[in-house]
């Protein structure tokens, strides 16, 4: 008999606050499976790890958000939705061991974090309303329960409880803790719970992947219509074939992408649509994707940079682009520019997912080929490129211009409104600046001595590369050989057969446009309207 008591007694250290911490762990992780299939079943975008991880992006400062994009680029999100997770599973931890003491302010605790999550989903942009929060209420009240139940059992015995002043302890709740704990019980408890928390979660992901089917297959179905205007064929010798340098076209796998989208929406080009509204608009319009399929398509070549790219960064690449001219069907509208009278001079176009991107209007219309762009590459846009339709605007950088997943476009004035990036300290007009990159060699290459070929790209759309120059440490500046131009709205590839010799040595390259404006030496970070100075890598000749 005294063995039996000795087997339920609380071992002192560890078996209650460490199984309490597992408890607070199996309650996190049942929140947010329990959450999965209500969010597939209202929408993906308010699940409560989305949610609250759009609403830190958005509360995010500028400052943070570029330094996530240089330092983890495209796996910015992934890394932002890590950490959310990360801080989630502390939370839970200390909110388990906290209920073994206070069992109910630990089930309230998983409750307030449901109304954070809650208050996220119903405050987000793109928010169709109260029934968002249903995801992050349903999960923890699920949560709540079972961190109620788990740490019952913990405190629960199959014997009377000791006296008080004997081996019991008190609780906030005013009640005794016996000094044994209900282990069968508990072990059944955390292990159904974890079985079915894990088999909800699996249903969950699986019906939002089906959600998602019919966007899949709307895109499958899609059949480009050959351009009325198509693309002139690429000059030859556009594009050189040296080792390390970027190729003239980008893949569209290898195509950067820089957005806010914790989810690429899926969207479905059958139910979509365009409503194109707001001032100097005389004649209102709404379009769906086959309306613009019918209309003559535009093919051309354009070269997009992100502002988020550093000196001699990646964020930039060139793509065949097919789709519609904006400028037609903002004229068909009875829209004009200011410069032919026109009362608005920012074009607000809005994404899917409540992204809202100002653009000028007289840059649109004044003759550059401003696209509402459906394929990339010769196929229908990717998800992750802004299917079915997004704006692409050479000359301009992505952030005033790049609208992905379009669905509505507002005429107004910057004076009147500001969009997304500007309300966090970015530029209301942002062209392009010009700049070169050293593809070959990279920073801290050992090349042998002898003639080296040091090659890369340089970009100034709407305007052109007219001349690159490399200078080698503190030398003259020499001339590059430059590549075959396709378009001004195209980068340009160069070449510099470099003699090295052996030892360390610093390559600088400097770009000059079609203007006659050489790039600026002054060294700018990305904020408010794009990087400057010159790229330059340091390599090592043996």
């Amino acid at each position: 008999m005294r063995n039996e008591e000795k087997d339920r007694r609380v071992r002192p250290g560890w078996p209650c606050p460490a199984l309490a911490a597992l408890s607070g762990v199996l309650a996190g992780f049942t929140a947010l499976a329990v959450a999965e299939p209500v969010a597939a079943a209202v929408r993906p975008q308010s699940g409560p790890v989305i949610a609250v991880g759009g609403a830190s992006i958005d509360a995010t400062p500028t400052a943070v958000k570029d330094w996530a994009i240089r330092h983890f680029g495209t796996d910015d999100k992934l890394v932002l939705q890590l950490g959310i997770l990360a801080v989630l599973m502390l939370l839970a931890l200390a909110l388990g061991v906290l209920a073994l003491r206070y069992r109910r302010v630990g089930a309230a605790g998983v409750l307030l974090f449901g109304a954070v999550g809650a208050a996220a989903a119903v405050s987000r942009p793109d928010s169709t309303g109260p029934v968002d929060a249903l995801p992050s209420v349903v999960g923890a009240v699920a949560g709540a329960l079972l961190l109620y139940v788990l740490v019952g059992r913990l405190t629960a015995v199959g014997r009377p409880a000791a006296p008080a002043s004997d081996s019991a302890e008190e609780t906030g709740d005013g009640l005794s803790v016996p000094a044994g704990w209900d282990r069968r019980g508990f072990v059944l408890a955390a292990a159904s719970a974890a079985a079915a928390s894990a088999a909800v979660g699996t249903v969950g992901r699986t019906l939002t992947t089906s959600r998602g089917q019919d966007a899949i297959a709307a895109r499958e179905k899609v059949v480009l219509p050959s351009p009325g205007s198509p693309a002139r064929p690429l000059p030859g010798g556009a594009g050189l074939r040296i080792p390390g340098l970027s190729p003239f076209v980008t893949p569209n796998a290898e195509f950067y992408r820089v957005d806010t989208a914790l989810v690429v929406p899926r969207v479905d080009a059958t139910a979509w649509r365009l409503r194109i509204h707001g001032k100097g608009v005389q004649r209102p319009g709404s379009y769906s994707f086959d309306d613009l399929l019918r209309r003559e398509l535009v093919e051309r070549d354009i070269t997009l940079t992100c502002v988020s790219n550093e000196v001699g960064g990646p964020y930039v690449g060139t793509a065949r682009w097919t789709g519609v001219r904006l400028a037609d069907l903002l004229a068909e509208c009875g829209v004009k520019p200011p410069s032919r009278g026109g009362p608005a001079d920012q074009l607000v176009s809005r994404s899917v997912d409540g992204m809202t991107i100002g653009s000028p209007v007289e840059d649109v219309m004044d003759g550059r080929d401003a696209l509402l762009a459906l394929g990339m590459n010769g196929e229908p846009l990717p998800f992750d490129h802004g299917f079915p339709v997004r704006m692409v605007v050479p000359g301009l950088y992505g952030f005033v211009s790049a609208c992905k997943w379009i669905k509505d476009i507002e005429l107004t004035t910057f004076d009147s409104y500001d969009p997304y990036w500007v309300k966090r300290g970015w530029a209301r007009r942002a062209p392009v600046k010009t700049a070169a990159r050293i593809d070959t060699p990279k920073s801290f290459a050992r090349p042998r001595a002898g003639t080296v070929m040091v090659a890369g790209v340089a970009w100034a759309q709407h305007r052109g590369i007219d001349k690159v120059e490399v200078r080698v440490d503190d030398g003259p500046w020499q001339e590059a050989d430059l590549a075959a131009e396709d378009t001004r709205d195209t980068w340009r590839q160069w070449s510099f057969p470099w003699r090295s010799t052996k030892g360390g040595h610093t390559l600088t390259v400097r770009a000059t446009d079609r203007t006659g404006a050489v790039q600026t030496e002054r060294r700018a970070r990305t904020v408010p309207d794009g990087a400057s100075g010159w790229h330059s890598v340091v390599v090592t000749v043996d």
